[in-house]
């Protein structure tokens, strides 16, 4: 664990409120190296928001996020939109420029699959799996079939159902063609 020039107790309740702001806001900018330590502890409540016993799980995130609003957010927002994420709940990317004062390296550190985002996370492995066994069932069928079919699929796992699913790691490149010369 990183010291990041503080004693323990101004460590930890510095992270604590960094969560709570991530939690409340579900993007902050802040030195990479705390963002890298935030990424740990915000990846810990989201895992500990999915427990079995919505008490306990509450109580264990009580020790941890500040404010009640962020609790509130933190049980009944993020903890159902991660349900099938097995972790992996943040991403940081590191910004261009440094601080301007002393030249620190600075982070986005935010929360994936939020509304809003310019691209989107890979799906889940669950929702891998069963959209690679709705593509080989569906592959002599009308593309409107495998349609319909993913429909079911995302159904069956209790998800609303969104249109821009895709397996790719990569962002889809728009190829723009060269305009043509005016002559």
């Amino acid at each position: 664990m990183r010291k990041l020039g503080r004693t323990t107790s101004h460590r930890l309740a510095m992270l604590r409120n960094m969560v709570t702001s991530l939690i409340l806001h579900e993007r902050i900018v802040t030195t990479l190296p705390k963002a890298k330590e935030l990424q740990r502890l915000a990846d810990k409540v989201i895992t500990m928001s999915k427990k079995s016993d919505p008490i306990h799980a509450r109580r264990e995130c009580n020790k941890i996020v500040r404010t009640a609003d962020a609790q509130t957010k933190l049980m009944t927002i993020l903890g159902p939109r991660y349900r099938f994420r097995q972790g992996g709940y943040t991403r940081i990317l590191q910004l261009a420029k440094p601080r301007a004062g002393d030249k620190a390296p600075m982070a986005v550190i935010e929360y994936v699959d939020r509304p809003g985002e310019v691209r989107a996370a890979r799906p889940p492995t669950q929702f891998q799996q069963e959209l690679l066994k709705v593509a080989i069932d569906t592959k002599d069928q009308t593309p409107d079939a495998s349609t319909e079919s993913l429909q079911q699929v995302f159904e069956r796992l209790g998800v609303e159902y969104q249109d821009e699913v895709s397996l790719d790691d990569e962002a889809k490149d728009d190829k723009v063609e060269p305009s043509e010369k005016k002559e």
